[in-house]
């Protein structure tokens, strides 16, 4: 990994002093190459950046795209490390680019689109509070997004797994898999007074005793419900884009990705078992997971 650092390290001065790129513009470039590191650390903790293939940026695109990151975002990435490989044939580091022969439309599947912070906030402000579900929607959507929720965890989140104390919701995922995904303080602030002030006047039916959104009939949603709910938002929010319960999750990783956020770290709170991907970060300590969100999390830096 010293290797790697110095390699990340020399590309830094070299924007810096060379190229002349102001603060913001390396700290991009390096956040891209950083991103392919980590990714490398996950698949193969013995490769290093001056040995890897074609076949490895492949494989690294591709878990992008498992993380919901969009063409664009992608492309960008790519690049970033692009003129990182360009620097090391300028250094006799290494003799050919890896990225050379990549080529994006045959990577990956389509993906649903990406909307922006801005978009979301749009589509918050856009809920008619004076509505009957209006609160419980507001709530839907900023834990879709705050926690990058499957509409299936969504629906089946259970109020005994809120930890309310420290900020984590327990996430029954793919395969009965358990994980802990960290939300932010707003977030769990609307949750709570959601279950408090509104839900508390709803009977739930026995097999919803515990759920946390609920219909006026006491029963748990459904995933066609939760759709028809974000179609209707995003239509009046006057977003164009195809948007879905699914958008909010593949929003939340690319926002965080882009923000700044630790690959490791998104691939944990996501819940991704990738075939591209060891499962060595499933053990990233929880607070480091909260700090990821707190630091990285449009939402939270709204606040």
């Amino acid at each position: 990994m010293n290797q790697q650092y110095n390699a990340i390290e020399a590309f830094r001065k070299y924007l810096k002093l060379e190229k002349a790129l102001s603060q913001n513009t390396v700290d991009a470039y390096l956040h891209d190459v950083k991103l392919l590191a980590q990714h490398l650390e996950l698949v193969n903790a013995e490769i290093k950046l001056t040995e890897i293939s074609q076949k490895h940026i492949s494989n690294f695109l591709i878990n992008l795209t498992e993380l919901g990151l969009s063409s664009n975002s992608q492309a960008r990435i790519l690049s970033g490390i692009n003129s990182f490989f360009d620097f090391l044939i300028l250094e006799n580091l290494i003799q050919s680019n890896p990225t050379a022969l990549i080529s994006f439309p045959k990577l990956g599947r389509k993906l649903p689109d990406v909307i922006s912070a801005i978009e979301i906030e749009h589509l918050i402000k856009a809920i008619d509070l004076s509505e009957p579900h209006g609160h419980r929607n507001k709530v839907i959507i900023e834990t879709l997004y705050g926690g990058g929720l499957r509409v299936s965890e969504l629906i089946s989140l259970k109020i005994s797994n809120i930890y309310w104390t420290d900020g984590f919701l327990k996430i029954i995922g793919k395969g009965n898999k358990e994980r802990f995904t960290p939300i932010g303080e707003d977030t769990l602030k609307q949750l709570n007074d959601y279950i408090k002030l509104i839900r508390v006047h709803i009977k739930p039916k026995r097999a919803a005793s515990d759920t946390v959104f609920l219909t006026d009939r006491g029963s748990g949603l459904t995933r066609q419900m939760i759709f028809l709910i974000v179609k209707k938002l995003a239509e009046n929010a006057g977003i164009k884009k195809n948007v879905s319960p699914h958008t909010f999750r593949h929003s939340f990783a690319t926002h965080l990705l882009e923000g700044g956020a630790d690959l490791r770290a998104v691939q944990q709170m996501l819940g991704h078992s990738s075939i591209t991907t060891t499962e060595i970060y499933t053990h990233i300590d929880r607070e480091y997971l909260r700090e990821a969100i707190i630091s990285f999390h449009p939402r939270s830096k709204m606040k």
